[in-house]
């Protein structure tokens, strides 16, 4: 399955870790049983394929290669682990185009992305085993500033900040830069700017970079080390990673095996990317260093004579569920459930720019695997490919039943229409200019014509969208019962739902009418055609008449509002033209988000509020100049198009927050 959308583009470039909903949230005490949906319970014996090196080899020679020459992305890495050994590993394509150099996979590094943040939350969790941190108290009582309280003047707790519940908006500035002068310390990133709380804490999945990158300054704080020196000391040696780093820029004893990433469809390396949250996502590591912490893990915190974490500790990370819509898969401490065919498995995604990947632990079965690629690849390729290869590995190594169940035909007709309709995405960008992408792609669910519902948003490996139908009520199943959709409903409506993979940090939410991406998308490019056409045919105009010699056919005031209704249409739409291309640029090239571009935000928001406010002001003069004339009904219509037009155009930039002077983000 796969997400289609210019918002979710940009979040993934921002390390989204994603892969391949009606009761109050719990949060299980560490001493409880970990809850496990009812998906887990063990299957039967396979019979089918074994998972032995032999087969497993066969099976990646034909996936792998022709997976990324089909996807064009130049290289990838594959390590598989089994009852505490690495059962292979293995390169595909090249780490160096230009070079023809190969992927070594036991010396080529590549950048994990999100998948970093398993570090940080098993640093976290040695210091709760240590008892200088506690997963329910206030975070403030660790840090040298304040978060401000919640929604409902709730703090945050550590445990919101694992399971990416904290209620924080999206923050991306200065995430990703390729300058070394543009990197800043970890305390540097989290005191800049403090997101907005947009939800209260514990209530609502919104994966957070921010939230992670705070984790990593109190790991700081409380055990008086640099992040760095602390992840080699604690984490890094005890395992024997020697080839692996959070250090930016990358150290150059390891820079020499680093894989370059790539645009898709280019031979150019693209420049090392620096994370200035860095426990969110710096991580570069080699397949045999990412094998022996998937061993660790899967071993409950033991490497042969060596432990990161105490066994009780490492179950109470991997078996500690945040329920929050019963059916889906669950945020646990750091770690996200993605369980499949009756079998538990947890697991991390990530992506930066360049690079994608993917960790799977089947906890128990005592197997995991690590994937990598070092290109998006064509049309986003690496996104299928991993899913691809998710649902490919565990259908043929850890079989089972998918989800099966059937429901009334007329309440599935019912619950359909009860959750059709236009929803937000739980993570996106509330209170900054960068809202306004929360209307470029509205997520909408449709009823198709045999009763299932898709959303446009997911779609399938064919590329076409997923159907989902009902197995109990207000649950979903995908066609091959794989996956799960599950609502929450209140008053016979639903008001927030997730999917599959989405489930543990994302939620879609019932869109507010006022800012429904359904109606403000469609309205906003017809007010753009209608001001377009507007200034278009203006000069058109004069050359007809010029070419007929024909004089203009207005007077005195009516002569002055034509020619200035042109100009008020031409300030809005070069002001949300502006805006547009400007926040579409900086996702293009993620370099931008940094604060070179200040200044231009800066000019852009006050020369962009004065530009809105002048074409609604002239555009209003020029209806009542018009309603007053002796005019046919088509032109005093215009004039009200015009009206429309440019106080939509008014409304989008103060909905969105592109008035104002802020270069927060």
């Amino acid at each position: 399955m796969r997400i289609v959308s210019p918002i979710a583009t940009s979040l993934a470039a921002s390390l989204l870790s994603v892969s391949a909903l009606a009761q109050a949230p719990t949060t299980p005490l560490a001493d409880e049983a970990p809850a496990v949906p009812n998906e887990t319970a063990a299957p039967s014996a396979p019979a089918g394929p074994q998972l032995t090196r032999a087969d497993l080899e066969a099976w990646l020679d034909g996936f792998m290669p022709f997976a990324i020459e089909r996807g064009d992305i130049p290289g990838a890495v594959v390590v598989v682990v089994k009852d505490g050994q690495v059962l292979l590993q293995k390169g595909y394509g090249y780490a160096d185009v230009r070079k023809k150099e190969p992927v070594d996979p036991e010396r080529t590094l590549f950048r994990p992305g999100s998948v970093s943040k398993l570090f940080t939350w098993t640093a976290v969790m040695q210091q709760v085993e240590q008892g200088k941190l506690d997963l329910d108290a206030d975070v403030n009582q660790y840090i040298d500033f304040e978060i401000p309280p919640g929604p409902a003047g709730e703090p945050v707790r550590l445990r919101d900040v694992m399971t990416h519940t904290p209620g924080f908006e999206e923050a991306v500035k200065e995430l990703i830069a390729d300058d070394p002068a543009r990197l800043v310390s970890i305390e540097e990133s989290v005191k800049r700017w403090i997101p907005e709380r947009i939800y209260e804490a514990g209530t609502m999945p919104a994966y957070s970079n921010y939230a992670t990158a705070l984790a990593g300054y109190m790991v700081e704080r409380v055990s008086g080390q640099t992040f760095d020196d602390y992840v080699d000391q604690n984490i890094f040696a005890p395992l024997g990673m020697t080839r692996s780093s959070f250090r930016q820029p990358l150290p150059e004893a390891l820079l020499a095996d680093m894989s370059h990433g790539y645009k898709p469809g280019s031979d150019e390396p693209q420049p090392y990317e620096l994370i200035s949250m860095a426990p969110a996502g710096s991580l570069a590591s080699t397949a045999p260093d990412m094998a022996r912490f998937m061993i660790a893990h899967l071993q409950n915190g033991a490497y042969g004579e060596k432990r990161i974490l105490a066994e009780e500790t490492a179950k109470q990370m991997h078996g500690t569920p945040l329920t929050i819509i019963p059916g889906l898969n669950r945020m646990l401490l750091g770690f996200y459930e993605t369980n499949t065919n009756g079998r538990r498995s947890i697991s991390h995604g990530g992506d930066t720019q360049w690079f994608h990947s993917d960790l799977q632990l089947y906890v128990d079965d005592g197997v995991g695997y690590f994937l990598s690629l070092n290109s998006g690849g064509k049309d986003g390729a690496s996104g299928p490919l991993r899913a691809a290869f998710f649902r490919a590995f565990s259908d043929r190594y850890l079989p089972g039943p998918g989800h099966e169940g059937k429901v009334d035909e007329a309440v599935a007709k019912e619950h359909a229409r009860q959750i059709a309709g236009t929803y937000i995405l739980s993570r996106r960008a509330e209170s900054s200019l960068l809202s306004v992408l929360n209307i470029a792609q509205p997520a909408k669910v449709v009823i198709n014509e045999d009763g299932t519902i898709s959303l446009p948003l997911l779609q399938g490996l064919n590329g076409a969208p997923v159907k989902w139908h009902e197995i109990e009520p207000y649950v979903w199943a995908d066609e091959d019962g794989k996956n799960r959709l599950a609502a929450e409903v209140a008053d016979g409506r639903v008001t927030r739902f997730s999917a599959g993979f989405l489930g543990p940090i994302i939620y879609l939410e019932r869109a507010p009418a006022a800012k429904a991406g359904g109606w403000v998308m469609p309205s906003l490019i017809a007010s753009l055609v209608a001001l377009l056409l507007t200034v278009v045919f203006w000069p058109v105009g004069a050359l007809v008449r010029r070419h007929y010699r024909k004089p203009l056919p207005y007077a005195g005031t009516e002569a002055r509002a034509y020619r200035w209704v042109r100009i008020g249409a031409l300030c809005s739409l070069l002001a949300i033209v502006g805006w547009g291309a400007t926040i579409f640029a900086m996702f293009d090239d993620l370099a931008l988000l940094t604060e070179s571009m200040d200044a231009w935000l800066v000019i852009l928001h006050v020369v962009g509020t004065i530009l809105v406010f002048t074409g609604l002001s002239l555009a209003l003069w020029h209806f009542v100049v018009v309603w007053r004339a002796r005019k046919r009904w088509l032109g005093k219509a215009w004039a009200a198009v015009l009206v429309l037009s440019t106080a939509l155009c008014l409304w989008v930039a103060i909905a969105y927050h592109l008035v104002g002077i802020s270069t927060n983000y």
